[in-house]
């Protein structure tokens, strides 16, 4: 069955900014990195059941949730004695980009509004998967978390990227798969919020409370589609 689309006042939208895992990638990725891929090769260096080691990793992710630590490649690789970036090429292949990603990213373009990636995703799970993707190109400026010392969870975040990415939070449309950022994004002022209720191709969508919801990029195109351009858009790669 086909999402219903969903209709926004484009007229009153400037900026899009994007999150990057399980909003326009696929989650499948990294829930299976996480969730299964680490635990097996961290049972291998340790000599210990692949049980109990799923149980140890799921108690520290569990600790760090919602910390720069907790997305930080540097700090589990530190803490769990493995090269965590290696390890990650080896299940590549299953990095994704959702369906209709690109062609909503052209549109968006097209009709002059600034596109933003905002990411907690460390550098170098961000350079994989920006190489794996080609996804670089459709942005005018990529945002990473870990260069501005906080995640978007945290309280603050959103006036540091202010010194980066000036934007007006009432005219810029945001869209992310946890909750927990959309509530901050929420008190910063944000004026447009989407969740996304399929971040994991594998897993049954859900309903996100408080956010109106997509599956699917194409529910926005048929609006977007037939909004005017607001002139042209500069790139801030190099800002």
């Amino acid at each position: 069955m086909t999402p219903e689309p969903i209709d926004l006042d484009w007229t009153r939208i400037d900026a899009v900014f994007l999150d990057m895992d399980g909003t326009l990638l696929d989650l499948h990725f990294d829930n299976h990195f996480w969730l299964e891929h680490m635990p097996r090769r961290y049972a291998e260096a340790r000599g210990i059941p692949v049980a109990t080691a799923r149980a140890e990793l799921h108690a520290r992710y569990h600790d760090l949730a919602g910390t720069i630590e907790w997305y930080c490649l540097d700090h589990w690789s530190r803490e769990l004695g493995l090269d965590v970036a290696l390890l990650k090429r080896e299940v590549e292949h299953l990095i994704a980009v959702h369906p209709r990603v690109v062609e909503f990213l052209e549109l968006l373009a097209a009709r002059g509004r600034r596109r933003v990636l905002v990411t907690n995703a460390h550098q170098r799970a961000l350079a994989l998967k920006l190489e794996r993707t080609r996804l670089a190109g459709h942005f005018e400026h990529i945002i990473c978390a870990h260069d501005l010392g906080a995640v978007k969870e945290t309280p603050g975040f959103w006036s540091r990227v202010q010194t980066i990415e000036p934007f007006d939070p009432a005219r810029t449309l945001f869209v992310d798969d946890n909750p927990q950022v959309l509530h901050a994004a929420r008190d910063y002022g944000f004026g447009w919020l989407l969740a996304v209720g399929a971040p994991d191709s594998r897993a049954a969508p859900r309903r996100v409370e408080d956010f109106a919801t997509i599956t699917d990029f194409g529910q926005l195109i048929p609006g977007l589609d037939v909004a005017q351009s607001t002139g042209s858009i500069s790139s801030g790669l190099g800002d």
